[in-house]
């Protein structure tokens, strides 16, 4: 853990805190924290702080440790790119819930589309009591408080043209697609428009669909670009899904951040 993620009720009004469980153990195990010592902390959806440990007591079980805690005055932004994926297999999102956490997505918009298997909606994977820890164990790897926004659409057409909007609202919609020839950088540059300053929108956000396996069909192209939706694509090369997902919200990312 490189940040300590706190729920919001955990936090008294005085900033005391005490942390028991994987938290607690990681401390006393692995950090070795004595009190007078500090580490970093962080309330989930909100602020940075730091923690200073007033006391231990180590056990078997995992012990606990109080800590007491001081917070930014503001949160920090929520990661300004989404992600809509076609669901993929249950053991591929299952790996994806915490490396996607980590590398900053506001919010996960999982999919039906042509060439997904129905039952993969039944799987546990898709529970929030699953994913959430997965989410929360990629967000203190990174160092982030803000926990991905999650919603499940069983039906493609219906979340394209009835529910996206409400979803994600202005800004720069691309779609995954081995035959493009546009890559993302040079998508991200037309979105802002010509001769925009770097950094100038702060506030901008984008959304990357990835479809499944074995990509989007031909009418769901046809109905995302009809959508607002710009292909983009990464070169020859045909990645699986996990592959994808990381390798093109890295780059949205750093597009974004380079203007």
């Amino acid at each position: 853990m490189n940040l300590i993620l706190l729920e919001p009720h955990e936090v008294g009004g005085t900033g005391a805190v005490s942390l028991s469980g994987a938290r607690a153990a990681h401390l006393l195990r692995v950090l070795k924290v004595t009190p007078g010592q500090t580490v970093r902390v962080g309330v989930l959806d909100g602020p940075h702080g730091t923690g200073t440990v007033t006391s231990t007591a180590p056990s078997t079980a995992g012990g606990t440790v109080e800590l007491h805690c001081a917070f930014d005055s503001a949160a920090p932004p929520r990661p300004r790119v989404d992600l809509l994926l076609a669901l993929p297999r249950p053991k591929v999102l299952r790996r994806l819930w915490a490396q996607l956490a980590a590398l900053g997505v506001g919010q996960i918009i999982l999919t039906n589309a042509a060439r997904v298997e129905r039952n993969y909606f039944d799987t546990h994977v898709l529970a929030p009591e699953c994913y959430r820890p997965l989410l929360i164990e990629g967000l203190q790897q990174a160092r982030d408080t803000w926990l991905p926004r999650v919603s499940i659409h069983r039906q493609f057409k219906v979340l394209i043209e009835d529910a996206l909007d409400g979803l994600f609202g202005d800004g720069l919609r691309l779609v995954a697609d081995a035959a493009a020839t546009c890559q993302v950088s040079a998508a991200v540059r037309q979105g802002r428009g010509a001769g925009a300053e770097p950094g100038a929108e702060r506030d901008a956000r984008a959304l990357i669909a990835i479809g499944p396996e074995g990509g989007w069909n031909d009418f769901e192209l046809a109905l995302l670009e009809a959508h607002g939706f710009q292909a983009v694509g990464m070169g020859a090369r045909t990645l699986r899904t996990d592959t994808a997902c990381i390798a093109l919200t890295a780059l949205v990312h750093d597009s974004m951040e380079s203007g």
